[in-house]
């Protein structure tokens, strides 16, 4: 009498089993490689709060490139100085050694008017109250220059009395350090309160959002 049917039920129980491991250990492969990516080569990360509106939303989801060169006007994820843990994301405004001057909302990079194309959605938008300011304009961004914040009690926590000196006579981001600022300026906290962003504390330069899918797009 034959025993196929039981032969048949004992294969398909043994394929069974072996698809469930293939692709239990593919999926670990795959996460294992999404890990060593995310790791080396490119930062998944959550916008919070609202110091980019409205270039960017919170709870809006991006992928900044590792590694990349920094320029002026690149939007960069940095691990914020101030907050250990914590992730600020942010604008480059000058780059190491430019002089930076803000005067009447606008903001000059060694004497030169810095375009802020990036600003104008936010031109016309109002402080509501949400962030404890009120009646300010988004891009209100205030007076100042690199000399002046090096007479600031928020500045004179982070630098050394040399460093601080060697800003007020030369009104230069320092050496190795980038001057960063959020679109939203009137409520951002960025290198007007925190200092200047190191290089190495700059974790990547956001290439494109890809959540919620209706406002997809490249930077």
């Amino acid at each position: 009498m034959s025993d196929t049917g039981k032969n048949n039920e004992g294969n398909t129980a043994k394929d069974w089993l072996i698809w469930i491991v293939q692709t239990v250990v593919l999926a670990a492969i795959i996460y294992g490689a999404f890990l060593m990516l995310n790791k080396y080569v490119f930062y998944n990360t959550k916008v919070s709060g609202t110091s980019m509106q409205p270039t960017f939303e919170d709870g809006d989801r991006t992928i900044a490139w590792r590694h990349s060169k920094l320029k002026t006007g690149d939007v960069v994820v940095i691990d914020a100085p101030d907050e250990p843990g914590a992730f600020y994301i942010k604008r480059i405004i000058a780059t190491p050694g430019q002089k930076v001057v803000s005067k009447n909302n606008k903001i000059y990079i060694n004497g030169k008017k810095l375009p802020q194309d990036y600003l104008k959605p936010g031109s016309k938008l109002v402080d509501d109250g949400s962030n404890n300011v009120y009646g300010t304009r988004y891009t209100d961004t205030g007076d100042f220059s690199i000399s002046s914040l090096a007479k600031t009690s928020n500045y004179q926590d982070i630098y050394s009395k040399k460093q601080l000196d060697q800003m007020k006579k030369t009104n230069r981001v320092p050496k190795g350090t980038y001057f960063v600022m959020g679109d939203h300026r009137s409520v951002s906290k960025d290198s007007r309160y925190i200092g200047c962003i190191e290089r190495n504390k700059v974790v990547g330069v956001v290439k494109f959002r890809y959540w919620p899918l209706t406002q997809f797009r490249i930077f």
